[in-house]
């Protein structure tokens, strides 16, 4: 009987830390490809590349998985690895450990989950996981009992057609004891653009900002969850059809 395939992506890179940490984590319960971009690509999202070739490059294996190179985004690696790489369909698509939280309204711009959602919808059980510390040295640790649970988890019952699981683990000192499923907080960014000037006079700007939580006291958040040292489980859809409620005088338009 043939073990589960797992493909593995993130959009931090192949040459990231928490990508290895989960290829070594998921190693003994299943087959694992992973195929990442060839060097950072956060904020992606579901971008594609359209204007260029892909290529992908294998390069060493790491715990016994084959890993590959691609010069696109990560949802480019989960479409070439469907497509082109995998000799078969995978069982569970899981992409990460990102260095980051990808809560709430982070969802929308994160490649990581980009990757995650690519998987979904090809209509594979899929999963991305993120842990809140952008440190380039971050501990991937606490990350391990609930990566773990919760792949088995997924690779046994499988998820509802079209949802992705968005998994963030909190930054502590010791490993969360707890893991809730919420709903993704309401909130956005402010003061996202610093303004500069370059030695010619010219002006620049340079993406940073702060996240502005829209509902501190909602106990029933990722964020909150995450503020209080809970893993958050946000079960995320991959289609964004809208309630019609307040738009009835849209069918008016002739």
């Amino acid at each position: 009987m043939k073990r589960p395939l797992v493909l593995v992506s993130n959009d931090d890179g192949i040459e990231a830390a928490g990508v290895h940490r989960l290829v070594e984590w998921l190693s003994p319960m299943a087959d694992i490809v992973c195929v990442c971009p060839d060097a950072p690509r956060s904020g992606q999202s579901m971008a594609i590349t359209v204007n260029s070739p892909l290529r992908a490059v294998r390069v060493a294996d790491h715990a016994g998985a084959m890993m590959f190179k691609v010069n696109g985004t990560p949802v480019d690696c989960v479409k070439l690895s469907m497509h082109r790489i995998l000799d078969r369909r995978p069982d569970m698509v899981v992409s990460g450990i990102n260095h980051g939280s990808n809560a709430a309204i982070n969802v929308v711009y994160s490649g990581t989950m980009g990757a995650a959602m690519e998987g979904c919808a090809f209509g594979v059980p899929s999963i991305g996981f993120s842990l809140t510390d952008h440190s380039p040295d971050a501990d991937f640790s606490p990350c391990r009992p609930w990566v773990e649970r919760i792949s088995r988890g997924v690779l046994e019952h499988g998820l509802p057609e079209g949802v992705c699981l968005n998994v963030n683990v909190p930054d502590v000192d010791s490993e969360p004891e707890e893991m809730r499923v919420v709903r993704a907080c309401r909130g956005n960014w402010s003061d996202e653009y610093k303004e500069y000037t370059d030695p010619h006079g010219h002006k620049f700007y340079w993406l940073t900002g702060r996240f502005e939580n829209g509902e501190p006291e909602a106990s029933d958040t990722d964020e909150w969850c995450l503020a209080h040292g809970i893993v958050s489980v946000v079960p995320t859809l991959l289609d964004r059809t809208g309630p019609v409620a307040g738009l009835e005088w849209l069918r008016g338009i002739r």
